[in-house]
């Protein structure tokens, strides 16, 4: 399934050689859905308000406690359709902002990452 794609850095749409808003395809797509999923705020999207991490309520204002956001994290990539494993790996906790990448595997055994 293809996806918009989204700029690694910005987290913006990038266009193509010709000027389209370019797709991403997969194995990548996937790991791209994960990692929006990881960084969607539980209540954000207003078609769906059941979906996302609950940040506010649950991790932020708080000590971190990464086996707890990992899982969190971990169990977001999870709902994105395709995706039958996820690992996630933090590599940066600063002030109020978690970086890291997903890992994730699909049905064909497939493992592609993405950075949050």
């Amino acid at each position: 399934m293809k996806t918009l794609l989204l700029d690694t850095v910005t987290w913006d749409l990038v266009l193509d050689v010709n000027g389209n808003i370019a797709l991403a395809s997969e194995p990548y797509s996937l790991a791209q859905d994960a990692a929006s999923s990881i960084r969607t705020f539980l209540g954000e999207c207003w078609y769906n308000t059941t979906i996302g991490i609950p940040y506010f309520p649950t991790l932020l204002g708080k000590a971190p406690n990464v086996p707890l956001i990992k899982t969190k994290m971990e169990g977001a990539a999870l709902a994105v359709p395709g995706v039958v494993r996820a690992k996630c790996f933090i590599t940066s906790i600063a002030g109020r902002r978690v970086t890291g990448q997903v890992q994730v595997t699909d049905s064909d055994g497939t493992v592609t990452a993405a950075a949050f």
